[in-house]
């Protein structure tokens, strides 16, 4: 009787423990939600203030670059350079094809014009595809053995599943594509090679032409050593992640989260054809994904802190052999094996960097020199072709760009414009990274957990995510809304179907987690901006 009374008694403190941890989260979520409410009232207000003030500020600059006659042309000859593009990579050259064909003289300056060999950059998401297609370059994917991506696959311990990107109402060529980044990125470089107007050069750019504060144009170096001086109103900085110029123009803050162990594996079969798959391993995450009709790609991701197994020792050989293969789904093993005797394993670091607005008239920063997420969400090409997209039609109304200190508080309004694409994909990026990676933590091991099992539901529970990460529903509230639904979902699994003291404090340490992920990202790419983003249309 006594040992039933003592239990009856347990189970009412847990209930009442419970009830009083729900109690203090309903009311500091009542706070949350006021508080909320009071910043998104006035974050309104100001939002309408600040497009009508742009508009005011931008629409006589477009009014006064055309006159009766035409558009004004000052002081430049025919065959001058309007726009200095420094790098011919991804968005260098496309941003080449897009200004060449709107009829503006371009001098692109590349380092190295012979084919890349690259182990990222070759995921395009379909949200990039289509701006692909706004910019007329969607024929840079044919011809190159590209591969259709429709989805992924995810596998965790004995568990996988599929999610795929809600294409329903889309045109029925528009999917992801994979394929080897140096045949597209030659693709797009014979392309502006062709397009009037555009100048494609080899040769190493030594630094930037300043005058009183402005950029006036670049020192190069030809490829038989010849120094060159280039002059233009406008120079576009693009030339990658390892940015020789990005210092001159910004203070940037670049973050090393970890680094790819890449490898090609040869005729595998793929547990889910057409789909990029991603394993949640220990330590983190692991990709595969076509590359070819017949070539997988393979990038073993290794934490920053954890030492790179050496390659030439042969201790990566074994690492990969005894911690990596374990872990991967078994269609895929014999062809990781051979991938690995074949000896072929490259090193590549990854690296984080949210994007700093360029202050330097005359002079933009643009693609990874500009801005930087983890990789595993294959986002950084869509984030790129949408900046040349939102640059391209900033640029279109003028004909003048002599004014440079006038063209740069014209072009401050690219940095908000582009924050709904940049800031969804960047901040999923980071937090996706940091929920896959393992952890001792028990909360950090739920929060991974449950963001598998909200993801294996499917319907809105898939299609809402994928569409975020696939770019084709680049809405950074929504992206908060469903990070915190995987949090709730996962205290939900924590409390169902016998709460206990112990399973309320781990769900709220989960709820402490996500928070503590989520909100340094979102800070880092500027509250205001994400939350109301300026609308190209109410400016143009």
């Amino acid at each position: 009787m006594a040992s039933s009374i003592d239990v009856l008694i347990t189970k009412l403190n847990n209930y009442i423990g419970f009830m009083g941890f729900m109690g203090i989260g309903i009311a500091f979520l009542l706070c949350f939600a006021v508080l909320l409410l009071d910043y998104l009232s006035f974050a309104a207000k100001k939002k309408i203030k600040d497009e009508t003030r742009l508009k005011e500020e931008i629409e006589p600059r477009i009014n006064n670059s055309v006159t009766d006659e035409g558009p004004i042309s000052q002081g430049r000859a025919a065959g001058d350079p309007e726009i200095i593009i420094v790098g011919a990579g991804v968005a260098g050259a496309a941003l080449a094809c897009s200004l060449g064909k709107d009829g503006r003289r371009v001098l692109v300056i590349e380092r190295d014009l012979s084919e890349p060999d690259r182990i990222v950059g070759e995921l395009l998401q379909p949200g990039g595809y289509l701006k692909l297609v706004e910019l007329g370059l969607e024929d840079c994917v044919e011809g190159i053995d590209a591969q259709r991506v429709y989805g992924y696959g995810l596998f965790k311990d004995d568990k996988r599943t599929k999610v795929s990107y809600p294409l329903e109402n889309y045109r029925s060529d528009v999917s992801g594509r994979s394929f080897h980044n140096g045949r597209f990125i030659q693709r797009m470089r014979v392309k502006a090679a062709k397009t009037p107007n555009v100048r494609l050069e080899q040769g190493t750019v030594t630094s930037l032409i300043e005058e009183n504060g402005t950029v006036k144009g670049v020192n190069y170096k030809t490829k038989v050593g010849k120094q060159i001086t280039a002059d233009a109103p406008l120079t576009i900085v693009c030339d990658g992640c390892c940015s020789n110029l990005r210092r001159s123009l910004c203070n940037p803050k670049v973050d090393i989260p970890s680094s790819f162990v890449a490898l090609v594996l040869k005729n595998c079969q793929l547990p889910y054809p057409n789909h990029g798959h991603v394993i949640l391993a220990n330590p983190s995450p692991i990709l595969m994904y076509p590359i070819s009709s017949f070539e997988t790609r393979c990038l073993v991701d290794i934490p920053g802190g954890q030492k790179v197994p050496s390659i030439p020792c042969g201790e990566m050989a074994q690492y990969l052999k005894t911690v990596v293969l374990p872990q991967l789904p078994p269609e895929v093993h014999s062809a990781f094996i051979s991938a690995i005797e074949e000896g072929d394993i490259k090193v590549a670091t990854n690296r984080s960097m949210p994007a700093t607005p360029c202050s330097t008239p005359g002079a933009i920063l643009l693609g990874d020199a500009f801005n930087m997420r983890h990789p595993l969400t294959g986002g950084g090409m869509t984030v790129a072709l949408s900046d040349i997209v939102v640059l391209r039609k900033l640029l279109k109304p003028l004909d003048d760009l002599n004014d440079a200190a006038g063209l740069n508080e014209y072009l401050e309004v690219f940095y908000s414009l582009r924050k709904p694409v940049a800031s969804t994909i960047n901040t999923l990026a980071g937090a996706l990274y940091k929920v896959f990676t393992a952890s001792d933590d028990q909360a950090r091991a739920e929060l991974r957990q449950a963001c598998f099992d909200y993801l294996s539901l499917g319907g809105v529970f898939s299609n809402g995510p994928v569409a975020l990460l696939s770019g084709l529903n680049p809405k950074p509230l929504t992206l908060v809304m469903h990070f915190f639904a995987v949090a709730i979902y996962g205290v939900g699994r924590l409390l169902l179907p016998f709460p206990s003291l112990k399973r309320a404090f781990i769900g709220g340490k989960l709820i402490m987690d996500a928070t503590g992920i989520i909100f340094p990202i979102v800070k880092a790419e500027g509250i205001k901006q994400m939350v109301f983003p300026v609308s190209i249309d109410s400016i143009l």
